[in-house]
């Protein structure tokens, strides 16, 4: 006989069987035991939190011919022939594959006949949401008035997909994600019946990884018995399986990036990389490591909450006193931005190593928690005895050593122009005839001499030398009408970008420094 998957073997086949949906559990036997069944039902929630199982447990129990305490018998021709699959009662249809309004149709010519046994003929419509707006059509007036033996259950993961015509003819029932200790519970449950050795703490490691879902939890357990066969199964070996990253791995990251250590941070990314671990996986495993620091910090008593060894609460007591909670808060968000980029990301590595160099470096970014980080990593250079330079004398420091020399400004020219020195002398007052983003631009200008006795003027701002040289809205004609206003000649006019990465002062000298403004003007 074939292997059949634990997700399978395992399906609960009563009520009773059925973990973490126990608000759902009671109010169905509740209506199966009082009669009080209805035409319509919407079972919501994320994958792998037992929609369909139940949908199928409450088909044979409405069937069922001697229920027990609300839940199917299991030995009755009605639930035996459910089990099997052979019944004519229980229809299910797959609404991603058969998402039509023929398909629909063919089910409003159906529900016309009366089931052959048994009280109930019932549809079990999975996904539903996936159904075409002629579909949810075309079922709408059959849900509203189904006949009496006639009764529909609706499945779905995205119920804000479904119209509300719909929603409002259904019961919704809402499926909560699973616990980490109901489904570790389950798992060791099983583990003893299939007689596979396996440690508590690999086991909670795997119900942690499934994110509230019974049937994820039992397709990694498979998958991690099947990779070490005849073996007990530990937490390292669900580790490799999973490509998953040891605690271990989290505090040595976290340390160098507390240490704004670059290099040894990327090669822990390195080591990551090269022994295979699932990258995407990390990322949420070091974001929920971030969120147990913080909640460390935020109280003394959190050994009941943060489901770690007593080694590692440890571990993270020493860690959350290296760090402030501000910073701490700013790791978390960019590691949870990551998250979502991640999934869809190519090149995975590199968008957790520029995530890995922001956090060393909170100078790339310019909110309140970088900065907090950029002061706090001062403090601590302070209190080492590091001597700290202001940014403009490193500046200047880095050019001489790469340069041999600092800067040298452009020289002045020996003989300037009359009508030059004229327009010099009046600069303040001409700009001051300009209006608004004119006036703005040329006080960005540096003014020079340019060739052939031109006025130069040079910008380092491209937007601003953009609209001054496109003339844009007339600037140009409304600059020079303004100069002929003030030394009765019309003066050409050269505007240049200065984009050679060094100051206007070093490309072109700035006339202003030799010629005195000896005309006073007021910005009016």
């Amino acid at each position: 006989m074939s292997y059949t998957a634990l997700y399978r073997k395992f399906r609960p086949q009563e009520f009773e069987d059925v973990k973490g949906q126990e608000h759902i559990v009671t109010t169905l036997k509740n209506q199966i035991k009082a009669d009080r069944i209805g035409h319509a039902y919407l079972f919501c929630g994320t994958r792998g939190t037992g929609k369909t199982t139940i949908a199928k447990i409450f088909a044979r129990a409405v069937n069922c011919e001697h229920p027990v305490d609300g839940s199917p018998c299991g030995e009755c021709p009605s639930c035996r022939a459910i089990a099997a699959g052979s019944s004519m009662n229980v229809i299910e249809i797959d609404a991603a594959s058969n998402n039509g309004v023929d398909n629909i149709r063919q089910i409003r010519e159906e529900v016309e006949y009366r089931p052959t046994e048994g009280k109930y003929k019932v549809y079990i419509i999975d996904e539903v949401h996936m159904l075409s707006i002629g579909a949810f059509n075309a079922l709408l007036k059959t849900l509203e008035e189904p006949p009496s033996y006639v009764m529909f259950i609706l499945a779905t993961t995205e119920a804000h997909k479904i119209p509300i015509t719909i929603l409002s003819r259904c019961q919704r029932y809402d499926f909560r994600r699973i616990s980490i200790d109901t489904i570790a519970g389950r798992l060791m449950e099983l583990m003893q019946i299939e007689q596979v050795p396996v440690e508590e703490r690999a086991i909670r490691y795997i119900a942690k990884a499934a994110d509230g879902s019974m049937r994820d939890a039992l397709s990694l357990l498979d998958q991690c018995i099947a990779f070490y066969l005849g073996q007990e199964l530990t937490y390292d070996k669900v580790l490799e399986t999973l490509g998953a990253v040891d605690t271990e791995i989290f505090s040595r990251l976290l340390r160098e990036i507390l240490a704004k250590n670059v290099t040894e941070a990327i090669k822990v990314i390195d080591e990551m990389v090269i022994e295979g671990r699932e990258l995407g996986q990390f990322v949420t495993d070091f974001t929920w490591y971030l969120r147990n620091l913080m909640l460390v910090q935020s109280s003394d008593h959190m050994e009941d909450i943060l489901d770690i060894s007593t080694e590692n609460l440890a571990l993270l007591k020493e860690e959350a006193e290296m760090v402030d909670t501000g910073i701490l808060m700013r790791y978390i968000r960019i590691f949870s931005e990551l998250g979502s980029q991640i999934k869809y990301a190519n090149q995975k590595r590199i968008l957790i190593e520029i995530a890995v160099i922001k956090l060393c470096k909170p100078e790339m970014e310019k909110d309140y928690a970088s900065l907090l980080d950029r002061v706090d990593s001062l403090e601590k250079k302070i209190e080492q005895g590091v001597m700290i330079a202001p940014q403009s004398a490193r500046q200047g420091s880095e050019r001489a050593e790469a340069g041999g020399t600092e800067e040298k400004k452009a020289e002045l020219p020996k003989s300037i122009p009359d009508d030059i020195r004229q327009i010099i002398g009046s600069w303040s007052g001409i700009i001051s005839q300009m209006s608004g983003i004119t006036k703005t631009y040329l006080k960005m200008a540096t003014p020079s001499l340019g060739q052939g006795d031109t006025l130069l003027l040079l910008f380092e701002d491209a937007n601003a030398y953009s609209y001054i040289s496109e003339n844009r809205a007339g600037c140009q004609d409304d600059f020079k009408e303004a100069i002929a206003e003030r030394v009765g000649k019309e003066v050409e006019l050269l505007v240049q970008l200065n984009d050679t990465g060094h100051p206007n002062d070093t490309v072109a000298p700035d006339l202003r420094q030799i010629i005195q403004f000896d005309i006073e003007e007021e910005d009016f």
